[in-house]
């Protein structure tokens, strides 16, 4: 079984606008709601590519309702834990001559609740994967993806990360089976300029000799390199398409990559990862399975 888990899901608002002149009215040319948070578009990718999954998380008041209601009617198993106050973010994404972001800090959570999710995470069996994404809020310790993986040390579980900075760097000591920075993560990670696929190579090698097993590198329109378990180094060009959209393109990458490992070998697994990636690129929201598996056959 595959187990994503979002600690901060959110509500994206997405709206186009024209050219915004600030401190005036300024109205949209269309609007899009969307449920999501790092973890759910990686559950939401799956479901599209025949994996199922259960969501964990937490998710607090109206906008929470909202999302966890979402999230069952794309048919993702949701488990998230209902806090007693506050209300789950809403992020609003512009796009109008430029692309703009307000993202929402979203509630406390609070200890009972966090041994709440601990609790459901004890259930994770050998075999299953688990996958973390994305920033955690402040109100929960900056080593939460260490403690969760320290937790499940004595289990044979595969743990994805997809993360930045020191949340990715501090969890490499305990042997995540995936961790997929972008190529400017990678290079604030470690503190280097990379020019050429070789920085890129020795850097995905750097964070496999710290701990990681598989290095999956998304490199936008220069494709995506991955060092894999054995040390052979794959990579993969990126899908020809005019790219709209960058919101859960590295989330839809790491759902084909899983599913596509659950499948095959590691070369299917970064061709499927870098289709759906793509999938979601060219499109205004997440992929679709169609649209994905139309962009594999460009790979070969």
């Amino acid at each position: 079984m595959v187990y994503t888990v979002t600690f901060n899901p959110a509500i994206d608002y997405v709206v186009c606008t024209g050219e915004i002149t600030p401190g005036t009215v300024n109205r949209t040319i269309s609007e899009k709601i969307y449920f999501g948070g790092k973890g759910i578009n990686v559950s939401l990718v799956l479901k599209e590519l025949g994996v199922e999954s259960a969501a964990l998380g937490f998710v607090a008041g109206f906008t929470g309702k909202a999302i966890e209601q979402g999230v069952l009617r794309a048919g993702v198993k949701a488990e998230f834990i209902t806090l007693k106050e506050g209300n789950s973010r809403i992020n609003i994404k512009i796009r109008s001559n430029e692309q703009t972001e307000i993202n929402g800090q979203g509630p406390n959570i609070d200890k009972n609740a966090l041994d709440m999710l601990f609790n459901k995470l004890d259930k994770l069996q050998d075999g299953d994967i688990l996958i973390l994404a994305g920033s955690i809020p402040g109100s929960l310790p900056s080593d939460i993806y260490e403690k969760v993986l320290e937790r499940l040390g004595d289990r044979n579980i595969k743990a994805v990360v997809d993360a930045t900075n020191e949340l990715l760097l501090n969890v490499l000591k305990y042997k995540p089976f995936l961790v997929k920075p972008n190529e400017k993560e990678l290079e604030e990670m470690l503190g280097e300029d990379m020019h050429t696929m070789e920085d890129i190579e020795k850097g995905a090698r750097k964070l496999q000799s710290m701990g990681a097993q598989n290095v999956l590198v998304s490199m936008a329109e220069k494709g995506a390199l991955l060092i894999d378990d054995t040390g052979a180094v794959h990579i993969c060009p990126a899908c020809k398409g005019k790219a709209v959209n960058s919101v859960g393109a590295g989330d839809s990458m790491v759902a084909g990559f899983v599913a596509g490992f659950m499948t095959g070998g590691s070369e299917y697994a970064l061709k499927l990862g870098t289709a759906a990636g793509g999938a979601t690129a060219f499109s205004d929201g997440l992929a679709c399975a169609g649209d994905i598996y139309q962009l594999l056959k460009q790979l070969g």
